[in-house]
């Protein structure tokens, strides 16, 4: 049971690496580009292997703060809903939308981290 863990551990963990991948690639793509669907790529990542890790703790003996997830959650969901609307859309990506949906990315990672 630790090498499933584990192995959501390292997805979860892989797809936050595609959400600030994106987000670089955002960066550099040109004014009035449309939003990438690697932003759903990794969100969808995110979530399945947040919930399976959740669902999961009492097999592990994991702990979790559930305040701590739930606030995870709303963030991802509004990172999932922003690139949802501008990728279904296929309309150019408006200048706030990078880094928004960058902050929120960088947010997350920081309520992963430091709240204990």
């Amino acid at each position: 049971m630790d090498f499933v863990r584990l192995l959501l551990v390292f997805l979860h963990l892989l797809g936050m690496a595609i959400l600030v991948g994106m987000f670089l690639l955002s960066r550099r793509a040109e004014p009035g580009s449309p939003l990438n669907v690697g932003w759903l790529h990794g969100a969808a990542l995110q979530l399945v292997t947040g919930l399976a890790l959740q669902l999961l703790a009492p097999l592990t003996h994991a702990h979790y703060i559930n305040a701590k997830l739930g606030i995870k959650l709303l963030v991802l969901l509004v990172i999932a809903g922003l690139a949802l609307t501008y990728v279904i859309r296929r309309v150019p990506a408006p200048k706030w939308l990078t880094p928004t949906l960058g902050g929120l990315v960088v947010l997350n990672v920081g309520l992963a981290v430091f709240w204990t």
